[in-house]
Order: C-alpha cells, then sequence, then structure tokens
C-alpha cells in the first residue's frame, strides 16, 4: 500500500497536532517505518547548535556522559535533538540508507550526506552516543533519522575529513547571507568573530567590503585575537563580552574614531548580545543576527527604547547554494582551512 506522508513533515507531529515539525514539541521518530516521500539516513555524526551546545554544558557541566544523557534524553522526550531552552538544534551527517518511492532525490542508498535542515525538526532516533567533542561541538552516534521531501542535504566532499566537512555545513547560511549584505567600503562589525561561522563572516566581510572596506572583530578571548591576526583578513581585533552592551559599544567607537558599523553580523553563542549589535550599527545600517541565542523580543523592543532606525534580520541557516559558497571559500583560502583542520580535524 503506497502511503504518502505531508512534503513538510506534518505527518510525523504527535504534539501538538497540525504544527510543522519545527516549532512542534514532539515527532513521531519511529524509523522502522517509511513513507514513501522520505528519506532513512543512518547518522554517523552530529554536530550540535553552538548556542545549545553550550547551553548543555553550562546545566550540566564538561563531563562527556552527563552532556551525553542530557542530549539522550532531549531526544527521547521530543523524537528530535530540540534543545528547549535555546530552541535550537543543529545537523548531522550519516550514510542513505532507504529512499522511497516517490522521493526524487540525486542520490542513491550507500551515499555519505550531510543534512542541511535543524535538527530540530528532523525525526531522531538515537540508539547510543559513542563520543561527545567539548572542543567543537560534535558527538558520535549510533541512529537514524528522517528527512522529509523538502529537506535539503548536501554529499559530503571528498577533499576534507567529515568533520571538518561538517562544521563548515552547520554555519554554511552565516557567509552567503554576509555576502548579500556587504557592499565596497563598508564598515562591518562581526561579533563573536572566533567562532566557526565568525571566521567565514569576516573573510567575506572582508572579501566584499575591498580594500576600501574595513572589517572589525569582537572576540571574548585573547587566543581568538592571536587566531584572527594570524589569519590577516581582520582590520581590527578586540576583546569584550558582547553581553556588556555600553562597554562593548565604547571600545568599538574607540577602534573606528567614532564611526558606526554600516553592517554588523552577530554569530555568538550566548543570549544577551543583541543591544551590542543594535548600538554599534549606524542609523539605517544593517544588522544580521544569525545567532540562535537572540531574542526578537530583546532586539525589537530594545533597539524601539534607545531610538535607532536599523534593519534587523534574522538568520536564515538556508540559502540557494550555500553549502557550496561555504565550502568554496574555505577551499580557496588555505590558512582558512587550516584553522578548520586544527580546530574540527579528528585527532
Amino acid at each position: 500500500m503506497s502511503v504518502r506522508g505531508d512534503p513538510f513533515g506534518r505527518h510525523r507531529v504527535v504534539e501538538p497536532k497540525g504544527k510543522l515539525p519545527q516549532p512542534a514539541w514532539k515527532l513521531d521518530n519511529d524509523t522502522t517505518k517509511l513513507y514513501d516521500n522520505e528519506m532513512l539516513i543512518e547518522v554517523i555524526k552530529l554536530n550540535v547548535d553552538a548556542a545549545s551546545f553550550t547551553q548543555i554544558k553550562n546545566e550540566v557541566g564538561l563531563d562527556e556522559k552527563k552532556i551525553a544523557e542530557r542530549i539522550m534524553q532531549i531526544v527521547r522526550e521530543r523524537g528530535k535533538l530540540h534543545n528547549p531552552v535555546t530552541g535550537s538544534g543543529g545537523m548531522l551527517i550519516g550514510i542513505v540508507k532507504m529512499i522511497g518511492k516517490d522521493l526524487n532525490v540525486d542520490v542513491k542508498v550507500g551515499d555519505k550526506i550531510a543534512t542541511l535542515v535543524s535538527l530540530s525538526l528532523t525525526p531522531l532516533n538515537l540508539k547510543k552516543i559513542k563520543k561527545v567533542y567539548l572542543d567543537r561541538d560534535q558527538v558520535d552516534v549510533e541512529g537514524e533519522a528522517i528527512l522529509f521531501e523538502t529537506g535539503v542535504f548536501a554529499r559530503l566532499p571528498e577533499d576534507m575529513p567529515e568533520s571538518v566537512a561538517l562544521a563548515i555545513l552547520d554555519v554554511a547560511g552565516a557567509p552567503i547571507q554576509t555576502a548579500r549584505l556587504v557592499s565596497p567600503s563598508d564598515l562591518v562589525l562581526v561579533i563573536g568573530a572566533g567562532g566557526k561561522s565568525g571566521v567565514l563572516c569576516c573573510y567575506v566581510a572582508k572579501k566584499y567590503a575591498g580594500p576600501t572596506g574595513k572589517v572589525v572583530a569582537l572576540v571574548h578571548s585573547e587566543r581568538s585575537v592571536s587566531e584572527l591576526e594570524k589569519l590577516g583578513f581582520v582590520d581590527d581585533v578586540f576583546v569584550s563580552d558582547a553581553q556588556e552592551a555600553v562597554g562593548s559599544y565604547e571600545k568599538f567607537l574607540q577602534i573606528t574614531r567614532g564611526r558606526l558599523a554600516d553592517v554588523v553580523i552577530n554569530v555568538v553563542n550566548v543570549p544577551d548580545t543583541e543591544m551590542t549589535s543594535i548600538l554599534c550599527a549606524r542609523e539605517r545600517g544593517k544588522v544580521y543576527f544569525f545567532s540562535m541565542a537572540t531574542s526578537f523580543t530583546k532586539a525589537a523592543l530594545g533597539a524601539e527604547g534607545i531610538g535607532k532606525d536599523v534593519d534587523m534580520i534574522i538568520g536564515n541557516g538556508y540559502a540557494k547554494n550555500h553549502a557550496e559558497f561555504a565550502l568554496k571559500i574555505v577551499r580557496e583560502n588555505p590558512k582558512l582551512y587550516e584553522l578548520f583542520l586544527e580546530r574540527y580535524g579528528e585527532k
């Protein structure tokens, strides 16, 4: 008997009925049944969203076993990896195990792929967590997942380690959106510039701002300062707590001699950084919130409260050709690739 599911995955929603999978509380993660327009994936590794992984570490500590137990608990309760505090998920890599007969995809059973949709909407059935990588937000697992008809994915590249490709693809939406926002001669501030999405955005911002533009990086540690200076595509970098809005704003103005940013890119993994982003942007400037720790309420009401007229853009993790774009920019800069290899390569 032929059984097609809803192309957006609503047939997998357990609670509350009728919702789309991402905002739903719980999904049906029974992978023994496959609808004709679904794909079954044997999961190898999860890349947990940075905001979610940071929140879990803050909640349970840096104990790998406790982190694994918390991840397993979330998946058992919700049928997906959807952090109830941050609302975010992550992405996965795995092997195509089965393809529904009505699914028209350019992939075959046995191919290794990365899903480019959030784990917060992906039915996930975890059997075991084999290893937690505290330094790169990744976990090795045994399990299965379901990709819906509208789910986006990419074949893993063969010229780099899986863990490196996963780290790049996890944040692929950020660099391509940065390319769309930055114009020649712009002053760009990247908040959270030391992280994986941050370094990618810094590189793209400098590339598109050009020689007459300027990229300033706000980081949380001195280690990130030295790393970014070695990469060579940031004009200025300073250490500040992005949760301290006025202090960060004053430091930024000292560096730029009073000039506010044309574009602010926020890629931090902690909450309460909205006002730093808004304060540092010029009137009618652009603020791009890629961080999953962003509060729409704090950003909207905070900007209103200080009378700042800026265009605020919500980070969309998907953009056409974003995977290819992200991989291309890492390949074209040897220093950037070496950094990702050092941070995210299998040790």
